[in-house]
Parts: C-alpha cells; structure tokens; sequence
C-alpha cells in the first residue's frame, strides 16, 4: 500500500488496514492513533516518534522496525515479530505485548508499565533502565537479557526464564518470582528485599 494513500484514509476516517503491505514504509511522528493493523507487514519501516496508541499490531510482522520513542500506549501488539526492533525510550504502559517476539530487540528507557508480556520472548533483549512496574511476565523468556537497572516493582515473573539475564541493580521488589529459573542470573546490587526466595 502506498503510504499516501494509507495517510489520505487514515485522515478521512478509516482505520481498518489488515494485512497491510508497508515494507520499509517512512511514518516518522506520524499520527495513527487507533489505527488497525493486524497481520500488516512492516519490515524494516520508520515510526519513530509515531502516535500508535490504542494502535491493534496484533500478529504484525515488525523485524527491524524502528519505533523509537513512539506512543504505543493501550496498543495490541500480541503475537507479533519484532525481532531486532528498536523500541527504545517508547511508551507501552498497558500495551498487550503477549506472546511477542522481542529476540534481540531494544526497549531501553522503554516504560511498559502494567504491560502484559506473558508468553512474551525477549531473549537478548536490550531492557536497560526500562520501567516494568506491575507489568506480567509470567512464562516470559528474558534469556540472556539486558535488565540492568530494570523497574520491575510489583512484576509478575511466574515461570520466567531468566537464565544468564543482567539484572544488575535492578528494583525487584515485590515482584513475584515463583517458579522463575535464574541460572547464572547476575543480581549484584538488585533489590530483593522484599521478594520471596522460597518462590525461586
């Protein structure tokens, strides 16, 4: 779909675009709040700074794109692929991130506060400094990932796989770790105070 197109009936009211073809499409701070993009392909495309919230992503294919600093606030983006996606600095407080694809991608200084990432695999992921608080990560696959200095206040990390995940001076306080597998998990300088080792 030609990007013009899309912007010209996006701005006369439609929003429904599934399946959508919009490889390596330029959405710079484009405003495309509510917009339906369920199973569209977006490879590779540019929608840093872009106002998506309440946006329906679900099953999007995402590889690469880059949606640095954008609004993903209330937004479905369950079941998609955003492997190697740069998510750095976006707002996703509340999105439905379940069953994502996240392998390798960056959210550093993302907030997902109260996200649902259940399911969610996040292997190699870049988490530095990124706000978890009361998010759930239940079932999670958090592998090898960067959580230095993480916020996961009140987080929900039932069954998760932390195995050789930094999570160096991150705030764990609160969170629920039952079941959670932290082999070789590097937790020097992160609040645990208040976490329940028996959960562990």
């Amino acid at each position: 779909m030609d990007i013009a197109e899309l912007l010209k009936r996006y701005a006369a009211g439609e929003r429904q675009f599934p399946k959508a073809e919009l490889t390596g499409a330029n959405l710079f701070r484009a405003e495309l709040s509510g917009i339906q993009l369920s199973q569209a392909t977006l490879i590779g495309a540019n929608l840093s700074g872009a106002d998506l919230t309440g946006a329906d992503l679900s099953r999007a294919t995402l590889i690469a794109v880059n949606l640095s600093g954008a609004n993903l606030q209330s937004a479905n983006l369950s079941g998609a692929e955003l492997i190697g996606a740069n998510l750095g600095g976006a707002k996703l407080g509340e999105a439905n991130l379940a069953n994502t694809i996240l392998n390798g991608a960056n959210l550093s200084a993302a907030n997902l506060s109260g996200a649902d990432c259940s399911g969610t695999s996040l292997a190699r992921a870049n988490l530095a400094g990124i706000v978890l608080s009361s998010a759930c990560l239940k079932n999670a696959d958090l592998s090898g990932a960067n959580l230095n200095h993480t916020s996961l206040l009140g987080a929900d990390l039932s069954w998760a796989n932390l195995t050789g995940a930094n999570l160096v001076g991150s705030n764990l306080d609160q969170a629920i770790l039952l079941n959670a597998v932290l082999t070789n998990a590097n937790l020097r300088g992160a609040n645990i105070a208040k976490v329940d080792i028996d959960d562990i």
